[in-house]
């Protein structure tokens, strides 16, 4: 299993910034798409943003030009870099891999502990 480990979240007005960062390791593993999910209460998980291996991104649509997703494939990281941040975007937010065996054409979804991300009106 590949392990993450996020950090970044916390508390932020309305208008404000945060940093969000996962480490992935795993040695025996071939990292694919990096990505973050949230979840606020009473709502499903959904898609933050997402970055594919050769640096293409993919926003939900309620944070593009708000939101910037970065990967650093050599440290296995994924960054996702939140600004003029809202109360809506208040959620448990996950990093997501898929990432699957090397050498292997099957690879399926990992996932990070979740973290905080508070915004006060």
């Amino acid at each position: 299993q590949v392990q993450l480990v996020e950090s970044g979240g916390g508390l932020v007005q309305a208008g404000g910034s945060l940093r969000l960062s996962c480490a992935a390791s795993g040695s025996d593993f071939s990292i694919n798409v990096m990505g973050w999910y949230r979840q606020a209460p009473g709502r499903q998980r959904e898609l933050v943003a997402s970055i594919t291996r050769d640096d293409t991104p993919n926003y939900a649509e309620f944070v593009k030009g708000r939101f910037t997703i970065s990967r650093d494939n050599a440290k296995s990281t994924v960054t996702l870099q939140m600004n003029d941040l809202e109360p809506d975007d208040t959620a448990v937010y996950y990093c997501n891999v898929r990432a699957g065996y090397k050498g292997s054409a099957l690879s399926w979804d990992h996932w990070g502990q979740g973290t905080q991300v508070t915004v006060s009106s």
